[in-house]
């Protein structure tokens, strides 16, 4: 006897995970069957997308095409925090909301910038690499500044940057910070210009979302204002930074230099020189991952799946205007 028809299909884009049990588990109590490509590429998207009841994305881009193709689709979830990957504008005028968890791995990557700036002024990197290759010598490593006493500036006081701000503090370290609204959300942060935090940190850690506005928010004349002994660490956007500029930026000894977990595009291509540079720390847009963190996170998105598909109002819905409003051209149930 052949198996029934799944009542629903859930188009999973991407994944930075080895499995999908916690998603088919969670999909099964309602008779969904999950759907992945054999690439991320639109016109592959596109075509799977016209079948799909709901869509949920990790890093792959959910375009006005794709979002336009999926007319059956009730729910697009993004299985992360930040929305760059997704048309939400589109979305919005079809009708279809969209989800995402905004905070299910505020500790993780706050860990991560803490401990890229630790790698930072303690030359973990240089030091790995020449040890391991037999050169046992402190005298070769570049100077370490005392972090007690040094300044740190924040691009951006959200939940991940104000969890910086706490540990950076417990080091004894002087935190300042930069919104575009000036609002210190409580935290005591001094509140400047983001041309005076970046000629007075020691450290620039970057925590802001990446919006036309905010795309190559630094580049050469923001380096130029940097001290020469200072740090860039980026855990939020590569698409924050001209990572042509920064090249020329080390290449001039204008900073010290940089810890990276995220960049444009991803993966990056590391046969570059800035990828290269000793002075440059690499780590693979890790940031977000633990154990934890990731068991969370897909539990939560198939929920939002399952709420939506069972006629429910899933969590964290970034376009509330959608709600209680038919999907514009879906055909019905």
């Amino acid at each position: 006897m052949p198996a029934p028809s799944p009542r629903y299909r859930v188009l999973l884009t991407d994944r930075a995970w080895p499995d999908t049990e916690v998603e088919r588990a969670i999909l099964s109590e309602i008779g969904a069957e999950l759907v992945e490509p054999a690439d991320a590429r639109e016109d592959t998207l596109c075509k799977l997308a016209a079948d799909a009841d709901a869509i949920a994305t990790n890093w792959a881009a959910v375009t006005a095409a794709v979002v336009r193709a999926a007319r059956r689709c009730r729910i697009i979830s993004r299985l992360g925090i930040g929305l760059d990957n997704i048309d939400v504008a589109v979305a919005t005028e079809l009708r279809i909301p969209v989800t995402n968890v905004p905070d299910y791995c505020i500790g993780e990557v706050a860990d991560h910038a803490l401990a890229l700036l630790l790698a930072c002024a303690r030359n973990v990197a240089f030091f790995h690499v020449r040890t391991k290759r037999g050169e046992y010598r402190l005298q070769d490593g570049p100077g370490m500044p005392r972090l007690a006493g040094k300044r740190l500036g924040l691009v951006g006081l959200g939940r991940i940057a104000q969890g910086v701000a706490g540990r950076a503090r417990a080091l004894g370290m002087e935190v300042i910070a930069h919104t575009a609204s000036g609002n210190d959300h409580g935290t005591g942060c001094p509140m400047l210009s983001l041309d005076a935090l970046l000629a007075e940190s020691d450290f620039v850690s970057l925590h802001v979302p990446l919006v036309p506005q905010t795309r190559h928010l630094l580049g050469l004349a923001q380096f130029e204002n940097m001290k020469r002994s200072a740090y860039l660490i980026n855990t939020a956007r590569g698409g924050l930074i001209d990572h042509a500029a920064l090249w020329v930026a080390l290449e001039r000894n204008l900073i010290a230099g940089a810890a990276l977990d995220v960049f444009e595009p991803e993966p990056p291509d590391l046969s570059l020189p800035l990828f290269r540079d000793e002075r440059v720390i690499v780590t693979p847009h890790a940031a977000f991952v633990s154990q934890e963190s990731l068991i969370e996170l897909r539990t939560r998105v198939s929920r939002q799946i399952v709420d939506v598909l069972s006629g429910r109002r899933p969590e964290n819905v970034v376009n509330p205007d959608v709600s209680g409003r038919a999907r514009a051209g879906a055909p019905a149930d």
